[in-house]
């Protein structure tokens, strides 16, 4: 399977593309920016999107939702917990200080037990939240690939100061949902290097 890590906009975030080689089709996850390297990576390798998943509502992982959507036409996921967060992105934006981008509309609630299929892969949405109230990950069996958002980074957890954090759920649906998969899968956090489960389980300090 095609997957590439682009790091977008101000704050870096690691945007996914998944892309089956035979079908051609793509899942692209979190696009919060720069759009047209999304867009340049999707006609190399002749992709096109069927959907387009946000693991939180933070700007910097949804901000280009609208714009990947009315290029690609490909549905929104996203966990609705996370629609509040989501309708104020003019105050996410105030404390960034940029222009506040275009709200799409959310066209699949994302929820815990759900799967999406890119080729012969599957993705199947775990509820983690804590970091906001609708995160959500991605778990990748046939690729041992955890997608994780901004819920578990290398050595460190998300922050859980912004409104609709919380220190404990985070660590519960760390140790509940994402501890429970193999030491020697592979995960891609929302921002800095991947990871592995078992490194995690070691040594980061927060669990």
């Amino acid at each position: 399977m095609i997957h590439e890590i682009l790091p977008v906009g101000m704050l870096q975030c690691n945007c996914s593309i998944f892309g089956d080689e035979t079908l051609r089709e793509a899942i692209v996850i979190d696009p919060g920016d720069d759009i047209s390297s999304i867009l340049a990576i999707l006609e190399k390798h002749q992709l096109t999107v069927k959907a387009i998943v946000i693991t939180h509502a933070h700007i910097d992982h949804i901000g280009g939702a609208h714009k990947l959507k009315a290029a690609t036409g490909a549905p929104v996921w996203m966990n609705r917990n996370d629609q509040d967060l989501y309708d104020h992105l003019e105050v996410q934006a105030g404390w960034l200080g940029m222009e506040t981008p275009e709200q799409t509309e959310i066209d699949h609630e994302a929820r815990e037990g759900d799967t999406l299929e890119l080729g012969p892969a599957e993705f199947h949405v775990l509820d983690t939240p804590g970091h906001t109230q609708g995160s959500l990950c991605l778990w990748i069996p046939a690729e041992n690939k955890l997608v994780a958002g901004d819920t578990l980074f290398r050595e460190s957890i998300g922050r859980t100061d912004l409104p609709g954090g919380d220190f404990r759920k985070i660590l519960a649906s760390i140790h509940t949902k994402l501890l429970a998969l193999p030491d020697d899968a592979i995960v891609i956090p929302g921002h800095g290097p991947n990871t592995t489960i078992g490194h995690e389980r070691v040594r980061n300090p927060f669990l």
